[in-house]
């Protein structure tokens, strides 16, 4: 589909809480935090914006193309990745701190993917902040850099949407987070072609530019992205200044490549992995083009393989309580950096509390559910998902929001009923910080998960 001059397509995605979250501690026991009810229920609203065009998404209406690695590397990429994703094989390799050189040619990638592994010139190590409050994790921020002259900015990564954006000459409509100042690139270029994103808390507005784009020692020259003018208030208040999209270009509201799928020849391997803390402003990681073994416990990798390219979407079979089966059926799952909480459709939600004594739902003041589930807090309780042959568990400490009301002996849990629309599972930071989680290109697009230091 194209997108015409000054038409605009408005998407729905959330704002990013993203690649990544606390080092490993002790688990929650006696000093069990409150819950925050209106935060985490602004989450919940801003959740359901996010996705509620992903029903016609999924069913690919209204995407774009496709990337595709050719098919004259696809068997090399397929190595490339084996290669890179060979823990054995990366844990005997000397740790170097070399620096990182950009090269152009995508041929000396490759040769160095289908050789040695210790070269340093076809990966990168982006450090994030996470933006915390209480046992909340909100957003994970790093640095990238734009223009000819590199002018650096805070940016989001967010596997859950695909679009690149940072405010460009935004003053009065941007509140205090810096703007690139486009008049001091010579490389930029604005296209007036109108550009703007609602994500579920909030949105941006202006019009599609493209200029040079890098981050750590990689950069992609002419690269699309959303040169906003205007942002609601919490983009404005945010410590981030921009965001960038992890998920498939086919869902761009650019509908162009992302910048990681324009990266993807300069890289070891066509992937990238990303490393969550918990309440820890600074650990967290994205790695493009393999995987920090020093941020895994585990040595093996579970690959779940992508069933649609356009959010990280996976096949969820069945779910187990305490190793106890749960009937949920088969639902999508979409693996999303930028959503905090797990949500599941109303039918998985009610076959998993059902499996937990004691558990109930979590109702306002005038007695209204509202999704949330209460269990007891004393309960340890270990929800395990499967996909097909696999079964990857959520950590107890992140399966505990907290108490509510204070001082209750009653806890709310992170596995939230999405409502009877949502068809599809969304796993969120609740899930992913158990884990080093890597994104795919090859094998024809999977996700795979390894245990990481936070357990």
């Amino acid at each position: 589909m194209l997108l015409l001059p000054f038409f605009i397509l408005w998407l729905t995605t959330d704002s990013l809480s993203i690649p990544l979250h606390k080092s490993h501690g002790p688990r929650r026991s006696m000093s069990l935090p409150n819950f925050d009810r209106q935060a985490a229920l602004s989450a919940q609203a801003a959740t359901r914006r996010k996705f509620q065009n992903a029903p016609a998404i999924l069913a690919g209406l209204g995407t774009s193309p496709a990337y595709a690695i050719p098919a004259s590397l696809q068997n090399t990429y397929n190595r490339a990745s084996d290669f890179a994703t060979n823990i054995t094989l990366l844990t005997s390799l000397p740790k170097s701190s070399s620096p990182q050189p950009f090269y152009s040619s995508s041929a000396v990638r490759v040769a160095a993917a289908l050789g040695s592994l210790a070269n340093p010139n076809d990966t990168t190590v982006v450090p994030l902040q996470d933006e915390t409050d209480g046992v909340d994790d909100f957003e994970y921020y790093g640095p990238m850099s734009f223009g000819s002259q590199g002018q650096t900015l805070q940016i989001d990564c967010d596997t859950g949407s695909a679009d690149l954006w940072v405010p460009v000459n935004c003053n009065n409509n941007c509140g205090t987070i810096e703007s690139f100042q486009a008049s001091a690139s010579s490389t930029f270029r604005n296209t007036t072609q109108a550009f703007g994103v609602v994500y579920g808390s909030g949105s941006v507005a202006g019009t599609l530019a493209e200029d040079t784009v890098a981050i750590g020692p990689f950069k992609v020259y002419n690269q699309s992205f959303g040169a906003v003018q205007s942002v609601s208030e919490n983009f404005a208040n945010s410590p981030n200044d921009g965001l960038a999209g992890m998920a498939f270009g086919t869902i761009a509201n650019s509908h162009k490549p992302t910048f990681f799928e324009n990266l993807i020849p300069q890289l070891r391997a066509p992937l990238f992995s990303v490393y969550l803390t918990r309440n820890q402003v600074r650990g967290s990681e994205i790695y493009l083009g393999g995987i920090d073994v020093s941020k895994a416990s585990g040595d093996t990798i579970t690959w779940v393989p992508v069933v649609s390219k356009t959010y990280w979407t996976l096949n969820m079979t069945a779910a187990l309580v305490n190793n106890t089966p749960v009937d949920t059926g088969p639902n999508y799952a979409i693996a999303d950096t930028g959503t905090s909480f797990i949500y599941v459709p109303t039918h998985v939600a009610s076959a998993i509390y059902q499996t937990i004594p004691g558990s109930k739902p979590a109702r306002d003041a005038n007695g209204n559910a509202n999704g949330f589930y209460v269990f007891p807090c004393v309960t340890q309780i270990v929800v395990s998902f499967v996909f097909g042959p696999h079964t990857l568990a959520v950590d107890p400490r992140d399966m505990n929001l907290g108490r509510s009301p204070t001082d209750s002996s009653e806890c709310i849990a992170a596995i939230v009923d999405a409502g009877r629309n949502f068809k599809f599972a969304i796993l969120g930071d609740a899930f992913l910080k158990s884990y080093v989680s890597i994104f795919d290109y090859s094998h024809g697009a999977r996700v795979g998960f390894l245990k990481s230091i936070n357990e």
